[in-house]
């Protein structure tokens, strides 16, 4: 019998596939789990159809990654704290406060999780702060740290 896998099913199939199942498994397992439904004409075309809709939301949100990117690479941050000797900061800036600045002077909300930051920054100077906007497009954006 062939179903239509509405769920990851270990040793069987991923989501959406199209598989060969016995009969008694089918109808004994997956229906009552609601893990497939039967591959009738009509489900295969609404499965051709969400398909269709994914596929175009996934495109929409690549052409909001490369703009926000194009928008990101014009931008430049500047953090001013406070310094010891030789331009050390007491403390650091983290993603989390250039985040909230990048929000705050250019009104562009962006999680601190998705800023690729290897280690805080300790000294005054100019960075290079990469951000993962999408898993095709990662910008990066211009954060000069000064004295108070």
């Amino acid at each position: 019998m062939k179903v239509i896998l509405l769920e990851d099913v270990k040793n069987i199939g991923k989501k959406g596939e199209i598989i060969n199942a016995k009969d008694g498994y089918a109808r004994n397992y997956l229906f009552p789990k609601k893990l497939a439904i039967e591959a009738t004409e009509a489900n295969l075309r609404s499965l051709e159809a969400a398909k269709r809709r994914k596929e175009e939301k996934e495109n929409e949100l690549l052409q909001e990654a490369k703009a926000l990117e194009e928008e990101l690479q014009k931008k430049t941050i500047v953090i001013k704290a406070k310094t010891g000797e030789q331009g050390k900061l007491f403390g650091s800036i983290t993603t989390k406060e250039i985040a909230d600045i990048l929000e705050k002077d250019h009104k562009i909300s962006i999680d601190k999780k998705k800023f690729d930051l290897e280690e805080p920054i300790k000294t005054v100077g100019e960075y290079k702060v990469k951000i993962k906007l999408h898993p095709q497009v990662s910008a990066e954006l211009k954060v000069i740290v000064t004295e108070k």
